[in-house]
Parts: structure tokens; sequence; C-alpha cells
């Protein structure tokens, strides 16, 4: 399986993709393909983003890459992947994949999300993964062999200037804090469990959740915002926070978590680091190699004991923030360059 690929020796613009960036600035994936366009603008000294209606224009760019997501291309997995087998009709294309299709998606999703990226890996001209345990997903579930093909890029973390130092740290806010958009299967539901338990003996935690709904998933929020006032927890849902917002609510809550048993790459680890917090995060394949990457900034917690691990971090707060020796690369400047040299020497298109 491919490592994280070397910076290129020698920066240039000249035979590299447009960069497709999605139009919901609301998305994570959005979010991100931006912020690694930006970085690769910075490096070769030329804008290569574009919107997706330039590669269904009359004279698309001749190579292109996406971020693909099947949420984010469609409907549904058939129309996502129809949508993206006509791009790479249109352009040669190469695809970074997030939300590996998994057993969590359960028994009627799991073949459609795994047919929709089988056949985006099929139309591409190579593929990017954010993760070893991605690669290893798409081998198990998606296309036998694709994952030793592909090249991983880790998300990046890019430290929000200096972490506050222990006597500047904002007054904790009381809550266990979750980032992003909700579903079921988030983790969500774990923590406000947790909490209930954390009560019934005396604690006065509460829950945020950093975000909003997923959409068709308001009404599951809803009744989980319900259900855990009617068992004495009090679970606030923001709404969408801009940067600086999401900001000031990461440093202020009193306990950071990422509970999500079956993420595949995560946004919210990287969201947390980057505000300068060590999350608590489920002891699983994948968060064993982000720990093994990033020394340092990340507490890894029994999937079935996170009332433990909410105790001893209620008990010990510089344990949810980063220590001086933790290790918060690559960074943006580190994809871009990583993505420029795969795209120059390693993609045959």
């Amino acid at each position: 399986m491919s490592g994280p690929v070397p910076a290129p020796s020698a920066p240039g613009s000249a035979g590299l993709p447009a960069l497709v960036v999605t139009d919901d600035p609301q998305h994570g994936v959005s979010t991100y393909a931006r912020r690694v366009a930006e970085a690769v603008a910075a490096l070769v000294g030329r804008d290569l983003a574009v919107g997706p209606d330039a590669l269904t224009g009359t004279a698309p760019p001749a190579r292109s890459h996406l971020h693909f997501t099947d949420r984010l291309w469609g409907g549904s997995p058939e129309e996502a992947a129809d949508r993206v087998e006509d791009l790479a009709r249109r352009t040669s294309l190469t695809v970074t994949l997030h939300d590996l299709p998994q057993p969590s998606d359960g028994e009627r999703n799991l073949p459609r999300r795994a047919e929709c990226y089988r056949r985006v890996v099929e139309a591409a001209a190579g593929v990017v993964c954010n993760s070893r345990h991605e690669a290893l997903l798409l081998d198990e579930h998606v296309l036998a062999g694709a994952g030793a093909r592909a090249a991983v890029l880790p998300l990046a973390v890019d430290p929000v200037g200096p972490a506050p130092a222990p006597g500047q740290r904002p007054r904790p806010d009381g809550t266990a804090a979750v980032i992003g958009f909700f579903y079921p299967g988030k983790g969500h539901a774990e923590l406000v469990d947790a909490v209930v338990e954390l009560r019934a003996a005396g604690s006065a935690l509460r829950v945020a959740a950093l975000g909003r709904a997923s959409t068709g998933h308001e009404a599951e929020l809803a009744e989980l915002v319900a259900g855990a006032a009617s068992r004495g927890v009090s679970l606030e849902v923001t709404g969408y926070l801009d940067d600086d917002e999401l900001l000031e609510r990461c440093r202020r809550a009193a306990v950071p978590v990422a509970a999500h048993r079956h993420v595949s790459a995560s946004g919210s680890i990287a969201t947390w680091i980057a505000a300068g917090r060590r999350p608590l995060v489920p002891d699983t394949r994948y968060s064993r190699e982000m720990a093994e990457l990033r020394p340092g900034t990340l507490t890894l917690v029994d999937p079935d004991d996170l009332v433990t691990a909410l105790a001893a971090a209620l008990a010990d707060p510089a344990s949810t923030w980063l220590g001086p020796s933790a290790v918060t690369a690559p960074g943006l400047a580190d994809v871009a360059a990583a993505s420029v040299r795969w795209w120059a020497d390693e993609v045959a298109w």
C-alpha cells in the first residue's frame, strides 16, 4: 500500500489538474477541498480551483481532481456514481475518497454505497484515501486491490494559532462536546448515555452538539434531544457555526469528544487538534493510526467505557489540551506538496 507521498522537488502548475470545489460551504468535505486548493495555489503560484459546472461546460479542463462522498454528489449513491462517471467521460479525473463504505452503513446501504464507490474508483485515473484504514476499507468492501493502488494522504491539521497557555485557557463551559453533522451512529447517543451515568453520580456535565443535523436526520436529532431531557441531561444543538464561533466553542468545551466508533477519517478530530484540544476518541483501527501519526494529540478510550474516560478528563482538565510535545503535522502545505508530487509523477493520466 502506498504511504504518504513525498513533496515535489520543483513546484509548478504545468500539467496539474483543475481542483473541483463543491458548492456546499457548510459541508466539511467542501471546506477541506477548498483549503487544499488554496494550499496548492500557494505552492505553485496559480489558483487551480473550479466549481463543478466547469467540468460540464463547453471546454472542460483536460485534467481534474475532486473530493468525493456520495451524499455530496447526488441524492442517492446511484445518482452520485452516475454523475462522477459522466464527469470522467469529459475530463481525466482523479478522486479523493471520503466516508468509505463499511458495515456500519447497514445491510441495505452497504451494498449500494460499495457499488457507488466501485464505479467511482473504476472511472478515476487515480485515487487518494485519507488513511491506511480507509485504503483497507476500500479493499475490504469496495474493490479488492484498489486500496493497495491508492495514495494515502492523511487529513491535514493546521493549528489555529498557538493553543492558549494553561493560565490563559477559557473557563470550561460544562459540556462534553461533539463536532459536526449529527446522524445516527456519530456518537451523540453514546455520549448522552455516558453523561446520564455521570450525572447520577453527582456530575453537572451537559452535552453539546457543535453543528446541525445532517439532511434527513432532523427528526432523529429532535428525538435524541427530547430523550436526553427526559433522562435529566441537557443536549444543546448549536446549529452551523462559522470558523470563529467553532474555535471559541472548541476551546470552551470541558471535554472534547469524537465518539464515532466507525469513523474512517475524521475532520472532527482534526478540528479538535487544530483548536489545541486533545479529544477522547474510541480505540479503533483508524484512531490508533492517527495516534501513531500525531503523537500526543488523542486520548484513546475503551469504546464501552466512555463514562470512566469522561470522569478522568473532568478530574484532569489539562489532559484535554495538547502538550508542548504534541505533533500536529502533516498540515495543509504538506498535503498540497504531496498532492502535486502524486499528480505529476504517479498518476497515469
